[in-house]
């Protein structure tokens, strides 16, 4: 586990699930593999989305916006980390224990959340759901780790996330007999 400076976001709560519409379940730590996700989870192996990451700060916000508990297993996201935003800007990077992540795009709210935590969540959620990674670096997502952005330019970060749709968008390697 990485050392958590004083005022660090650090890593609250993990969530996996299986599969689609399937309840998440929360576990202390889960492997993160590189170009596939983490382990255990409905989205492991897919193309880019790999873990979502949303702030307990940003929940809160949107607790108060709808007068009812947003739990984070609620969301269906992956990691929570205890405060702060989390960064959205597509190609940006950001490290959690000992993962590399890369922004993919902003974590929409699902209008199932209208059914699985409240009429109203999806709105309450807008502009603080999280955001949608893909693991560049494998490694171990622990409980108590740190959540670090790492800093960037602009333009570095665009030239990464167009060279990211274009791999998503290529169609699958095939091997040969």
């Amino acid at each position: 586990m990485s050392e958590p400076a004083d005022d660090a976001p650090v890593v609250t709560a993990i969530h996996v699930a299986p599969g689609r519409r399937l309840p998440v379940r929360a576990v202390d730590a889960v492997e993160a593999e590189a170009g596939a996700g983490l382990v255990g989870d409905r989205y492991h192996g897919s193309r880019h989305r790999h873990v979502t990451v949303q702030s307990a700060e940003q929940l809160d916000e949107a607790s108060q916006r709808l007068g009812a508990e947003v739990p984070p297993a609620g969301t269906r996201r992956n990691v929570t980390v205890s405060s702060g935003r989390i960064v959205s800007t597509p190609g940006a990077r950001a490290r959690v224990g000992e993962v590399l992540l890369e922004v993919v795009r902003v974590a929409a709210p699902c209008r199932i959340l209208d059914d699985e935590v409240a009429p109203g969540a999806a709105a309450a959620l807008h502009d603080r759901a999280g955001t949608v990674f893909r693991v560049l670096e494998g490694g171990r997502i622990a409980v108590g780790d740190r959540y670090e952005e790492l800093p960037f330019e602009p333009a570095e970060a665009a030239a990464r996330a167009a060279a990211s749709r274009a791999a998503a968008s290529a169609p699958p390697h095939r091997r040969l007999p």
